[in-house]
């Protein structure tokens, strides 16, 4: 894994990456006088990351590039009581089966995103259920309990905001949370000489809790740093759709539909996504800023963000499908992608559902598929249509009128696009 340009502190500070820091002057010497441990804490909610955790883990990734050694602790333990902070109300409490599916799946995407292999440095993956597991209830309120003052702990902004709502509350679950990542980062310091933490802005009270800790149990001094929310110029959290989040699981968010969330971001998000997201250089970035502003039409930081962060979450590969997936929208042959990958595309269009048999045989003719699919308002209008050169199927043009949809024209396995001059499109949905 290669090295960053710029000393790790500087990089974070000049792409805005900086929110809170425990001791500023101190910590930014301290990451330049050589390698150190860190750590980021991920709870298990789901079998997939999403954008909101983007973030933060490459924030660990740029650490490890500078090379620092970072641990990735998923959380196994502290995901069955599940953390308040940035909530306004208690999450569902997920069983040990679901925790463990969740683990796994996050597992293999950080995989992605960290060297687990590196020479040195090598990141490492840690489950706080491991040693959390371990503890009676007993022994963790006399081992660990007694070191937080319950007054301190009340003055946290995760407890006193749920605590001040007047339709809202914390139960003692919840409230409990903070003393289980306060003795993860005791823990990692203890197991792996683990000096600082990294979260988002949320998880400032549960960092210094942290801190305290290891203040309180050994004496020591250690950091923390904490990452601003990833929202767009109007406030909303970045990475929400209609639909619901953007995962970085190709079976919950398409490549597809990953690279279209970052090609349509606005003029006033796409700098700052470039900054925060990406490991594209500062020349690269300030040289596609001058270009934003002289030639906003032509979306040159849109593509090159929706590109990078595309093949660096899925491949090579799936940065190729949703480039052939976008070029199909605007007019290229339909070629090898799936049913889901085409309604997908054309989630807006028409679209009718015609029984498989209509395809057997002698085949459904395309005059009557193009007044099926409400493209031609009746069989002349079709006819038209073939003959004038404006009918298509799977975006190859067809102008012979005798033609037929068989089997063979399916796109997918079930679909045929269907489009009537330059935009209209409807799609044809064949079920058995």
């Amino acid at each position: 894994m290669t090295t960053s340009r710029l000393p790790i502190y500087d990089e974070l500070k000049w792409r805005g990456l900086l929110h809170q820091v425990t001791d500023e002057e101190h910590l930014a010497r301290w990451l330049h006088e050589g390698s150190r441990t860190l750590y980021l804490g991920v709870d298990p909610t789901a079998d997939s990351l999403h954008i909101g955790h983007f973030l933060p883990v490459m924030t660990l990734r740029r650490f490890q590039r500078a090379g620092h050694r970072p641990i990735l602790l998923v959380g196994g333990a502290t995901g069955m009581v599940g953390d308040p902070s940035g909530k306004s109300e208690e999450r569902n409490l997920l069983s040990v089966d679901t925790l463990r599916a969740n683990v796994a799946g996050m597992e293999r995407q950080m995989r992605r995103l960290l060297d687990f292999d590196a020479a040195s440095g090598s990141a490492r993956l840690v489950n706080n259920y491991d040693w959390m597991s371990q503890f009676g209830y007993l022994e963790f309120l006399r081992d660990v309990g007694k070191n937080f003052p319950v007054n301190v702990m009340l003055a946290k902004d995760s407890v006193k905001s749920r605590l001040e709502r007047v339709d809202g509350g914390l139960s003692y679950t919840e409230f409990s949370y903070m003393l289980l990542q306060a003795y993860d980062f005791l823990h990692l310091y203890e197991r792996y000489g683990c000096e600082l933490q990294v979260g988002g802005s949320d998880q400032w009270g549960n960092i210094t809790a942290g801190i305290d800790l290891a203040r309180r149990v050994h004496g020591v001094q250690l950091y923390g740093l904490t990452l601003p929310l990833l929202t767009k110029s109007d406030g909303t959290k970045m990475g929400k759709t209609e639909t619901g989040a953007i995962w970085l699981s190709a079976d919950r968010t398409s490549p597809y539909a990953f690279y279209q969330y970052w090609i349509n971001v606005s003029d006033e998000d796409a700098g700052k996504c470039l900054r925060l997201l990406t490991e594209l250089d500062r020349a690269e970035i300030e040289s596609l800023d001058a270009a934003r502003q002289a030639e906003p039409h032509l979306r040159q930081s849109q593509r090159r963000l929706a590109e990078t962060l595309t093949q660096l979450i899925h491949g090579d590969a799936g940065l190729a499908k949703a480039q052939q997936a976008t070029q199909v929208f605007f007019g290229a042959e339909c070629g090898d992608l799936t049913d889901r990958e085409l309604l997908e595309i054309f989630a807006d269009v028409p679209s009718q559902e015609v029984p498989r048999a209509r395809l057997e045989g002698e085949g459904l003719s395309l005059i009557e598929a193009l007044v099926l699919a409400g493209l031609a308002k009746s069989n002349g209008d079709a006819r038209r249509a073939i003959e004038q050169g404006g009918a298509y199927v799977n975006n190859r043009r067809r102008t012979d009128l005798a033609t037929r949809l068989t089997g063979a024209d399916l796109a997918g396995g079930s679909v045929v696009v269907l489009r009537s001059g330059k935009k209209r499109y409807a799609l044809l949905r064949f079920a058995a």
